[in-house]
């Protein structure tokens, strides 16, 4: 648990400071980079996530679709708010006037990465515990997919606080909002659901809701680095990559 709340919290730190890297209107490494975190977020919710939540819900996954459901167009009114940040939307004119605070991207992409770490959930392999997924193997599957999707969501978020504060110190300390998100996740979960049996209907809930915010950024992702189906080699090599990866951990 620890170590997947440093890696998730100081991932968006530094992700932060690449604006000093990186110009905000230069987009090109972004969108390679968003290409291979939604092929992999893709590839790791169809093989892990959802069957996981299928396989160990407690009323043998008739209701997880629902959760599922509702993960998905509950990133929609998210996005009404985030404008697409977490999917690396930089638009500034889409973000308000300078000098003022957007609190509600803020807020939606908090909650964004709150649900995200809640689905971290470190089981003891007991009995009881052992067909659960989360606390074996795929942990840190999970973790990576959740590591590289905030890299690039991190930078939008940065690039968006700069133009509208206009100061690097103030832009980052608002950062801290969405860096301690997925890390208070892990920690909510780590104490509420330890106590709960696997496949619970808070581990059902908050995993399909995950599943599906992950099916909603993942396929945004994926169309938006295509637009009207045009041919990009790069972009095709980075989701291919992003997938062989996510394929890779089941034989590591």
């Amino acid at each position: 648990m620890i170590i997947a709340i440093l890696v998730l919290f100081f991932a968006v730190i530094l992700s932060g400071f690449l604006v000093k890297v990186f110009p905000p209107h230069n987009t090109k490494w972004l969108k390679m980079a968003l290409a291979f975190s939604g092929a992999y977020l893709f590839t790791i919710t169809i093989i892990h996530l959802l069957p996981d939540v299928l396989l160990n819900s407690s009323d043998r996954g008739f209701r997880v679709g629902y959760w599922v459901l509702a993960g998905f167009f509950l990133q929609l009114v998210l996005e009404l708010f985030s404008h697409g940040v977490e999917h690396g939307h930089i638009h500034h004119h889409d973000h308000g006037r300078v000098g003022t605070m957007p609190f509600l991207l803020l807020g939606s992409l908090f909650i964004h990465s709150f649900l995200e770490g809640s689905i971290l959930v470190e089981y003891q392999h007991t009995a009881a515990a052992v067909t659960h997924n989360h606390g074996g193997d795929n942990f840190y599957t999970v973790l990576l997919g959740v590591t590289m999707h905030h890299i690039p969501a991190a930078f939008a978020l940065m690039s968006v606080l700069l133009f509208r504060l206009e100061n690097f110190r103030k832009a980052f300390l608002w950062l801290l909002i969405f860096a301690l998100g997925s890390p208070l996740g892990i920690i909510f979960s780590n104490t509420v659901l330890s106590q709960e049996a696997p496949g619970g209907l808070i581990y059902t809930a908050l995993t399909g809701l995950v599943a599906g915010n992950f099916l909603h950024i993942s396929t945004t992702i994926l169309f938006e680095t295509s637009p009207d189906h045009h041919f990009n080699r790069n972009k095709l090599i980075a989701t291919l990559l992003g997938l062989l990866l996510a394929l890779a951990g089941d034989f590591i």
